[in-house]
Parts: structure tokens; C-alpha cells; sequence
């Protein structure tokens, strides 16, 4: 004999899901702000910063850089102020040019121009020399640098030998004054491509040339060097083999 139970209907929420009826009726969940880190207090260092649109603002290239008118932070207002290329070398065309016109006179030199040694007057006469040397098929560069150096030692050991302990000429001011008195060598040079080589003109010319550069280096020697009176006649000689021995580059 079965017992029969009463049991009360279920009723659903038309529509619905058992799962949720049953949980209760559902919230909506409001979003949340993103996490922002905090703020650098410096403003002046874009790179501290995490905020980009102020990164971007700040490193933008908004004006051109100011740069001071004075060149070293030092008195100049620019380049207008600074010297001469030729004057930071050490190079005084002036001088040059007067010390020139000094060894066109050989009756009359003017000494005082050459106490100041210089190398730029004769590097530019040892250079005409070489390049008219090279107008002629002769290509003596080298020969002539060479020959001039040892020039300048032999007159500055004969004429310390011969002045002792009160000489005063230094290696420095001989190569100045030979390289200066080259200058008649020079235009015998330039003459010489004119002239048929090996003929009496030629041999003459080269003569009155190599006197002259022997008159003035003598000369210069005497008045710029203590006790150089002295020894006058065998400066002269000593001069005049040195030339003697450019001259021969040019007749042969």
C-alpha cells in the first residue's frame, strides 16, 4: 500500500535562468580608473616624468639655441677681431718683401731688417729655385734643401771656430741669411733658360751673380755677428764656395 506525498509545485521566473533566480538578482559592476603613478615634482626633467604629453611639450625644439658673440668667453665680439692666418704662422709678408729689397742693393744693406731670422723669405726662394731648376729638366728639390742645410752648418762652424767663445751666430740666423742670399741664385736661375748652356754669356753672368750673393752674405755676417770684421776675407771665402756650389746646378 503506497503513501502518497504532497508536494507544492515549482514555480520559475518566466524568462530566467534557475542558476541566477536562485543566486538573487544580479549588480552591475562599475569600471575602475587604470593605475596612475604618481607625478615627478620635478618639471624641469622631462625623462622623470611619466606623463608624456608634458615629456612631448618640454624636449619640443620651440626655439633656436643661444650661442654667446664672444669667441673663448674672452673680450672677442667675433671673428672680425681675430689676426690674420699669416700673422698666427709667423709670417710677416712686410718683413719679407723689405728684406728682399735689401738684397737687390749689394752696396747698401740694411742689416737691422735681418737681426729678426725668419725661414719663410728663404723657403720661397729655395722653392723659385727648384721650380725654375724644373723648367729646365732639372729636377733638384731635394739637392737644394740638402746643399742648404749643409751650408748653414759649414758657415756656422767656420765662423765659430774663427770668433771663439764671443761668437754669437746660432744655426737659425745662417740658415736665414744664406736662404735670403739666395735670391741672386735665384735670378740667375730664371735667366739662364734664356741662354744657350755652356756658352761665355752664361759663364759671366753666373759670376757677377755668385759675387753679389757673396758681397751680401758677407755683409750680413760681419755686421749682425760679433768680431765678424775680423775674420772678414775668410767669411767671404767661405761664402763664395757656398754659392759657387748652387751656381753649378744651374750651368750644368
Amino acid at each position: 500500500m503506497s503513501k502518497e506525498f504532497n508536494v507544492p509545485p515549482v514555480v520559475f521566473p518566466s524568462g530566467g535562468n534557475p542558476a541566477t533566480a536562485a543566486s538573487g538578482p544580479q549588480q552591475r559592476r562599475l569600471p575602475t580608473a587604470p593605475f596612475q603613478p604618481p607625478r615627478s615634482s620635478n618639471a624641469g626633467l622631462p625623462f622623470l616624468s611619466f606623463d608624456v604629453n608634458s615629456a612631448a611639450a618640454s624636449t619640443s625644439f620651440s626655439a633656436a639655441p643661444q650661442f654667446p658673440s664672444t669667441i673663448g668667453g674672452v673680450g672677442g665680439t667675433g671673428f672680425d677681431d681675430e689676426p690674420p692666418l699669416l700673422e698666427e704662422l709667423g709670417i710677416n709678408t712686410k718683413q719679407i718683401y723689405q728684406k728682399t729689397l735689401s738684397i737687390l742693393n749689394p752696396f747698401r744693406i740694411n742689416h737691422y731688417l735681418h737681426e729678426d731670422a725668419d725661414l719663410s723669405g728663404p723657403f720661397l726662394f729655395l722653392m723659385a729655385f727648384g721650380l725654375f731648376q724644373l723648367l729646365a729638366g732639372k729636377l733638384h728639390f731635394g739637392i737644394i734643401l740638402g746643399w742648404v742645410t749643409m751650408a748653414s752648418m759649414f758657415l756656422y762652424a767656420v765662423f765659430n771656430m774663427l770668433a771663439g767663445r764671443n761668437g754669437n751666430l746660432d744655426m737659425y740666423k745662417c740658415l736665414s741669411l744664406i736662404g735670403y742670399c739666395m735670391l741672386p741664385i735665384v735670378m740667375l736661375s730664371a735667366v739662364s733658360l734664356f741662354l744657350p748652356q755652356g756658352g761665355m754669356a752664361i759663364m759671366v753672368i753666373t759670376g757677377v751673380f755668385v759675387i753679389w750673393s757673396t758681397r751680401v752674405c758677407t755683409g750680413l755676417v760681419v755686421e749682425l755677428a760679433n768680431c765678424g770684421d775680423e775674420h772678414r776675407g775668410l767669411i767671404a771665402y767661405a761664402c763664395f764656395l757656398i754659392y759657387m756650389l748652387f751656381s753649378l746646378l744651374v750651368i750644368f
